[in-house]
């Protein structure tokens, strides 16, 4: 796999250190766009330029999170973290989920005839946290906004 590729999959993936590291050595021109990723050495970068970066850029991973409202019924919340999850549900529904798991932004749900990931749902938000929808077991999902 050649830099780029790897470069483009970080992106799209949200493998923000990975891709600050790259665009690190890229501009150091201590690796190439066309070099084989497999070969990447680390250790060739500046570690706290990289940390800098990462904590300037304002770019952050935002994953989706399902919090148990009660014993049927879910709401979808995506945050930077499970923490950030929970303090905005609670926020939102002045009460503590009953619980709080992460799940992949690639997973498949249908929306009217059509099946998209939660990776797709999430480019229709400009901001986070939010509640992307609810889901009760038993019933078709649906959210306020219709999202799912």
């Amino acid at each position: 796999m050649l830099v780029k590729d790897l470069y483009q999959d970080c992106l799209l993936y949200e493998e923000t250190s990975l891709a600050h590291y790259l665009y690190h050595l890229l501009a150091e021109k201590k690796i190439s766009l066309e070099c084989d990723s497999f070969k990447i050495d680390l250790n060739r970068a500046d570690h706290q330029k990289v940390a800098e970066m990462i904590e300037n850029n304002g770019f952050h991973k935002v994953g989706i999170y399902s919090l148990k409202m009660n014993q049927k019924a879910f709401a979808f919340i995506y945050a930077s973290s499970q923490e950030e999850a929970i303090q905005y549900y609670t926020k939102s529904f002045q009460k503590t989920p009953l619980n709080c798991h992460e799940y992949p932004l690639d997973l498949e749900l249908t929306r009217g005839n059509g099946i998209l990931t939660f990776r797709d749902l999430k480019k229709e938000f400009k901001s986070f946290p939010a509640i992307a929808g609810y889901f009760v077991r038993g019933r078709i999902p649906q959210n306020p906004q219709g999202r799912f």
